[in-house]
């Protein structure tokens, strides 16, 4: 063991035997349990003992209880989140994530509350947060670790939307056209209207509820000071652009490569998810055991199990899939009856839930949810008669992200693999897999609805034209194990076989573009063996193929070279790295010039421009390589250069030497109540290098390059020598700001660096240095808890 260790010993009711948590100085806590109700009882507690309130908050967004905790200006986003909660039979839903499923969420919640109790008694402090808003943390039950639905990622309503106005102002052509400037789809295809159909008829308002409810909870002053007459007010919490880019820039990369390929002469599994960077982290790491399981890995913290890792035979991680799992639907309403809407040449009865939602310092505000048998309609025009309702995968049975996990997590072949994804609802998910026998595979999984007249791209009546025939079948879709080239490997793009695509229907057009995928491609097809550092080393990799193939193309369009910005480019090795000029200007004449300029050329005005952006990198790319080269195309080219140039002088100086990408590519961590504390609970600025083009992924606030999506977790993972495997969590374990874990991993995640993600006992052991002993009531104690503390 460490030198110093603290020893921590509480005791509760509801545990069954004594549960050891060995938290190592990386902040990675390791579980040991004699039974299944105690592991996850005690990952439940430990959840609460480094997340308490981001999962407090995470659940009462996702429940819609904000509003009672925080007052008026929390209104309306509990309103929005409660049209997407589950609403059918929970005997089905427990089913779908099989027969232990309530046990262990029964288990988690009961671990949840357990500590809160211990708060709540004085015998553990809370969170500072709770003591600076005045509230106190919610008791759970177990069906809210499944009902809430909000903080998984699904696609492509908002795009839906954008498509759609696009077309309005442009025309169906020249929209569609337009429109893939944003958004390149693939197979290639072009956005078919329903007969008869007005793109018109959309306006931001009917996903405005849909926005609010997956936006993050945010706290001003004023917010929290809001009247009940304010309370329409608060219904753009989050920027509308930052959400669009959300919903396409939370991605991943991940790889599993055969023995034969690597050094180590086993298999090796890597995973580094991509998120919204927020404090504290989105993921957490913890080991888990018991006998008959051992798994390690990274999860959501209100989410029992892991996602991603390992169980001592397995390696197993996910990366986002394009599956289409949402869609607009438009409804003409009875006149002068705005409770019915036509559906199959009947009139049909729209299903109204009432409900009361509790709001500090008044009366509970009552109000009714409205449901077509699509789903939550979002926005009614009284006027014109007309209703718009979201459908998505979210509102049916089985679709809890990430809790198919819980059987994935315990597969130990790669028959079992298979059979435990069969039930993977939400997200829709690359997963691959890496086993001690050498096996290795890619098996994409979700709920990916049959569409058989229409590709899910824009908006579409719901009279009942336009139908899912249900979910493909498991077992139908693609699959790759053990492929001749030694490896597999994702990053959101496109990667359904073709001989697949042609006959099936598509599971959906709208994916991240290929620049990661080749990267990947190409650099794990080299005939060298592959090492784990070279796995960092790719992880971490700053180098944009955007890049390349647009300076390629400038040789093409220009034929002078004198201009100071193309002296610039012309020896860059196409890597954004934190300290290099080149990079700053190529991303600033991207984002803010070049890209800007061909969508004018296309036929785009300010209106249809503002839709467009955050322009697709690719698409740049690929309209550069396909026009043809005239002096008026490079004249434009050249003055896209001196503007782009004129605006680094402005915001970095007149010296290119002092330019640097890193010093406007930044990372804040900012905690969500930093405004209205004076203690720093922050991180921040941290120059960071790379795009949404490169595997170190970092893309970034295009009005002022700060960095907004990233890798919070990174692992590698050595299978059959698990010890040997890394991990990084940015920028700590706990979300305590007082705690040692709150910040210590941030500078080695900056710098690239890996801490062991340690499996055996006895390495554990040598790292421990808070140890932390959970067990039953004993009769001794007159049934009275223990909590006590000793530090040696």
């Amino acid at each position: 063991m460490s030198t110093s260790i603290t020893f921590d010993r509480h005791s509760f009711s509801r545990l069954k035997n004594e549960v050891a948590i060995d938290i190592d100085r990386w902040g990675v806590p390791h579980i040991k349990a004699q039974n299944l109700h105690d592991l996850f009882f005690a990952q439940g507690w430990n959840a609460a003992r480094d997340r308490l309130w981001q999962i407090d908050i995470a659940r009462k967004r996702g429940l819609g209880l904000l509003s009672r905790d925080f007052g008026p200006g929390y209104l309306e986003q509990d309103r929005a989140a409660r049209h997407f909660l589950f609403r059918g039979a929970m005997s089905t839903e427990w089913t779908a994530y099989g027969p232990e499923s309530e046990e262990i969420c029964s288990a988690f919640v009961d671990g949840i509350n357990s500590y809160v109790d211990s708060c709540n008694d004085g015998l553990i402090a809370l969170p500072p947060e709770f003591i600076l808003l005045g509230h106190r943390p919610d008791h759970w039950k177990p069906e809210d670790v499944v009902r809430v639905r909000t903080h998984s990622l699904t696609r492509n309503a908002i795009s839906e939307l954008l498509r759609c106005k696009v077309m309005a102002l442009a025309g169906v052509e020249q929209g569609t056209r337009l429109d893939r400037l944003r958004q390149e789809l693939s197979p290639a295809i072009a956005p078919r209207l329903a007969q008869g159909f007005d793109p018109a008829v959309l306006s931001d308002r009917v996903l405005r509820d849909f926005r609010l409810a997956i936006s993050p909870v945010s706290f001003s002053r004023e917010r929290l000071a809001a009247s009940l007459h304010e309370a329409g007010l608060w219904t753009s919490v989050t920027a509308s652009d930052e959400i669009v880019r959300t919903a396409f820039e939370e991605g991943s990369n991940n790889w599993a490569i055969s023995a034969g390929k690597t050094t180590t002469g086993r298999p090796i599994l890597a995973i580094d998810p991509h998120r919204k960077h927020v404090l504290p982290s989105i993921r957490y790491i913890v080991h888990l055991s018991m006998p008959g399981l051992n798994v390690i890995g990274a999860g959501e913290p209100l989410v029992p199990g892991i996602s991603m890792g390992h169980n001592g035979t397995a390696a197993f991680g996910l990366t986002i899939f394009g599956a289409d799992q949402e869609d607009i639907y438009v409804y003409d309403l009875k006149p002068g009856e705005g409770n019915k809407y036509s559906y199959e040449g009947a009139w049909e009865q729209v299903v109204t839930v009432k409900e009361s939602i509790p709001v500090r310092g008044h009366k509970n505000h009552e109000v009714a949810l409205r449901f077509t048998r699509h789903g939550p309609i979002l926005y009614q025009n009284a006027e014109d008669n007309r209703a718009f309702a979201l459908r998505t995968v979210w509102m049916d049975s089985g679709m809890a992200p990430y809790m198919a996990s819980l059987a994935v997590m315990r597969a130990k072949s790669h028959a079992e693999y298979v059979s435990a994804l069969a039930s993977w609802g939400c997200p829709s998910v690359n997963h691959i897999y890496a086993d001690t026998s050498n096996t290795i595979a890619w098996k994409p999984s979700g709920a990916s609805p049959v569409r058989r007249n229409w590709d899910g791209l824009l908006p579409v009546p719901g009279d009942g034209q336009f139908e899912w025939e249900g979910y493909l079948s498991p077992d139908e879709g693609p699959s790759e194990t053990n492929p001749v080239k030694g490896f597999v490997a994702t990053a959101n793009a496109m990667n359904v076989p073709e001989e697949w695509s042609r006959a099936h229907p598509a599971f959906g057009y709208e994916w991240s573009d290929s620049s990661r995928h080749d990267t990947l491609h190409s650099s794990l097809s080299r005939s060298e063996p592959i090492s784990i550092q070279d796995c960092m080393s790719l992880q971490c990799s700053v180098y944009s193929p955007i890049a390349t193939r647009i300076l390629a193309r400038l040789g093409v369009l220009l034929h002078s070279k004198s201009e100071p910005a193309l002296q610039l480019l012309c020896d860059w090795d196409g890597h954004l790295d934190a300290s290099s000029a080149a990079a700053a200007f190529f991303e600033i004449w991207l984002s803010k010039h070049l890209g800007p300029t061909i969508a004018r050329l296309e036929g785009a005005d300010d209106q249809i421009l503002a839709l467009l952006v955050p322009l697709e990198p690719s698409a740049i790319a690929s309209w550069l390589e396909q026009v043809h080269p005239d002096e008026s195309l490079a004249d434009s080219i050249k003055a896209t250069l001196a503007s782009a140039w004129a605006e680094c002088m402005a915001i970095m100086g007149h010296d290119p030497a002092e330019w640097s990408w890193g010093s406007i590519h930044r990372l804040e961590l900012r905690h969500p109540l930093q405004e209205l504390t004076a203690e720093e609970w922050s991180l921040g600025p941290i120059a960071l290098g790379g795009s949404g083009s490169t595997l170190n992924y970092s893309t970034y606030r295009q009005d002022e390059f700060s960095v907004t999506t990233g890798p919070s977790v990174r692992m590698i993972i050595d299978v059959g020598s698990w010890d040997n495997s890394v991990f990084i969590n940015n920028p700590g374990q706990s979300g305590v700001p007082l705690s040692n874990h709150y910040r210590d991993l941030a500078s080695d995640w900056h710098r690239g660096e890996y801490k062991p993600l340690l499996y055996s006992e006895h390495l554990i052991q040598r790292e421990v240095d808070h140890r932390i002993v959970l067990s039953p009531i004993s009769e001794e104690s007159g049934g009275m808890g223990i909590h006590e503390r000793v530090i040696l």
